[in-house]
């Protein structure tokens, strides 16, 4: 069994969150309880939202430096931003389960059938080196902008379903078998939509294959994609911008990722079999 990780302590924490001053240019000072958010309007973080933050890395580790960067950064956007304005830049967010960006059952909202796709809240137009991208929100951040959680939601999972559906209706019309972002959702993101998810699958007789190893970018076809292609470009893609090591298959409800090992050229040459020569005939 693996051993249990000892929380953070505040010495440790301390010690990361000046580092992340440093290297993030967040200004903030330390406390015993917790941080103090300093640029624009004053934010408190306390130490136990770090940890949640952090989700057992080590502070002071690259990886704890950079999630708990992340956090405070998302943290003092939002509080820059009235509640109006916040609310108006609400956006879905998918993500796999286990993904870099994950901020853990705190944030998740929704969990697509299938245990590898999650979704929760974001906002778009808050990074300012990257306004396009959807900033995942923790709970804590939407709490301190006295935002309804159970209607934000609702708000935002119509969103998705709308831009999943003109997904669908886009690939159709255009015969496309490449899935693109569409709106402010990505890939990942729009698979969390039943009404795409319906489309693909009604295309491919219930259960529809999706290669999608980065956010930006996914095929519907396997025959289209080198069956090495998928985990070797997850591989190379940063751990925020990946998406499913392997490919998923998609029905109307589920999204699964395919099973380790396996022969994924034996899956390609099935998909290119004529289907016609599955007939009863005499001979084949």
């Amino acid at each position: 069994m693996p051993r249990p990780v000892k929380p953070a302590t505040a010495a440790q924490l301390r010690r990361g969150a000046l580092a992340v001053s440093v290297l993030h240019d967040v200004d903030l000072e330390p406390n015993r309880q917790g941080i103090w958010l300093t640029q624009g309007r004053r934010v408190w973080v306390p130490w136990s939202e770090c940890r949640t933050a952090l989700r057992d890395a080590d502070p002071e580790s690259d990886t704890g430096r950079h999630r708990l960067a992340r956090w405070l950064l998302a943290r003092r956007w939002t509080a820059d931003l009235g509640r109006e304005e916040l609310r108006e830049r609400l956006r879905p967010l998918g993500l796999p389960v286990g993904h870099e960006l994950h901020q853990g059952t705190g944030w998740m909202r929704s969990s697509v059938l299938g245990d590898a796709l999650d979704l929760g809240l974001g906002a778009v137009g808050l990074d300012p080196d990257d306004p396009d991208a959807v900033v995942p929100l923790s709970r804590a951040a939407l709490a301190a902008a006295k935002l309804d959680l159970l209607l934000s939601w609702d708000q935002a999972r119509d969103y998705l379903e709308r831009m999943g559906a003109l997904a669908a209706s886009r690939m159709a019309a255009k015969g496309e078998e490449a899935l693109r972002p569409l709106g402010d959702c990505d890939v990942v993101t729009l698979l969390g939509a039943r009404t795409l998810r319906a489309s693909l699958a009604a295309s491919c007789d219930g259960l529809a294959t999706v290669v999608a190893p980065m956010r930006s970018r996914g095929w519907t076809r396997l025959k289209l994609v080198d069956p090495a292609f998928a985990p070797a470009a997850w591989l190379v893609t940063s751990e925020e911008e990946r998406g499913f090591p392997r490919p998923v298959l998609v029905t109307a409800e589920e999204v699964v990722l395919a099973a380790e090992g396996g022969n994924p050229a034996q899956l390609v040459t099935e998909q290119l079999t004529d289907r016609r020569w599955k007939r009863d005939v005499l001979y084949r």
